[in-house]
């Protein structure tokens, strides 16, 4: 982001983040301030810019949760019957969210209003979109930057990223659909409406092809409205030919179309896989 809407005075505890310590008030207030802000969404670590459709990242942001590490001291917190021991706090605004008994977000972290969280894990950062469902036992690691009307289906690992602070985060833009046991990590990209099958690894680095056309795409990216699934890559080496990963664009959806689990799972049955 050309501009973050964070006190820069963050940049200057961050250049002298050696010397600080839990007993430093005025750099803890301005870090607390900091990651308040994100936790209600007034800031955010990371955004699309729709000139450039390139994902970026707002540095003081990160740098304000790593000194959260630094300045904040350890604490007992509690949450029912369940006590935990941390630097970073359990979030406590929930305002229009649908929290299931089991799930957890810390401080830091955005979920709006319209979203749901079954028995889950958020971490500081993280930026959950309206109406998503994070289903059961899926994560959104830390700083991932999640989409509204997304489905994290149960098992899902969306990766995060802290360090270095310029790191892209996994991005899963507006109405994706990440089939369970799926993971995304390391800064990939799922745009607007794909689909992505059970299962499906997709990294920065990720091969990407369209099985209609055998056309190589862009690494490490799910295409917008299209369904994706893992496949494998016959590469030779001198130890002989070997498999390896890649992810595979099965079918192409018209933009904005509504592809529920069921209509998923016809196009993977046509091509000889299950849902």
């Amino acid at each position: 982001m050309n501009s973050s809407p964070l006190d820069p005075r963050i940049d200057e505890l961050w250049d002298r983040r050696a010397e600080l310590t839990p007993a430093d008030g005025q750099a803890r207030a301005l870090v607390i301030a900091a990651v308040d802000a994100l936790d209600d969404g007034q800031a955010r670590v990371a955004l699309p810019d729709p000139a450039t459709d390139e994902v970026v990242v707002d540095e003081r942001a990160k740098r304000a949760i790593l000194l959260a590490f630094r300045l904040l001291p350890m604490a007992q917190s509690q949450a029912g019957d369940f006590r935990y021991h941390d630097r970073v706090p359990l979030k406590t605004s929930w305002d229009g969210v649908r929290v299931v008994p089991g799930a957890i977000a810390r401080w830091g972290a955005y979920v709006a209003p319209g979203a749901v969280l079954m028995p889950s894990f958020v971490n500081i950062g993280a930026h959950v979109g309206p109406g998503t469902l994070v289903d059961t036992w899926a994560t959104v690691g830390s700083c991932a930057q999640i989409g509204a009307n997304v489905h994290l289906s149960g098992g899902v690992g969306i990766g995060g990223v802290l360090e270095p602070p310029n790191a892209v985060p996994v991005v899963v833009e507006d109405e994706a659909f990440v089939g369970s046991r799926s993971m995304v990590v390391e800064g990939a990209r799922v745009r607007r409406g794909a689909k992505l099958g059970s299962g499906t690894i997709l990294t920065a680095t990720t091969h990407v092809f369209d099985v209609e056309t055998g056309e190589e795409l862009p690494r490490g990216e799910a295409p917008a409205w299209s369904v994706c699934v893992s496949g494998t890559r016959v590469r030779s080496f001198p130890g002989g030919d070997f498999g390896m990963p890649c992810m595979l664009v099965l079918r192409r959806l018209a933009e904005g179309s509504e592809h529920g689990k069921l209509g998923l799972n016809d196009i993977l049955r046509d091509h000889g896989m299950s849902g």
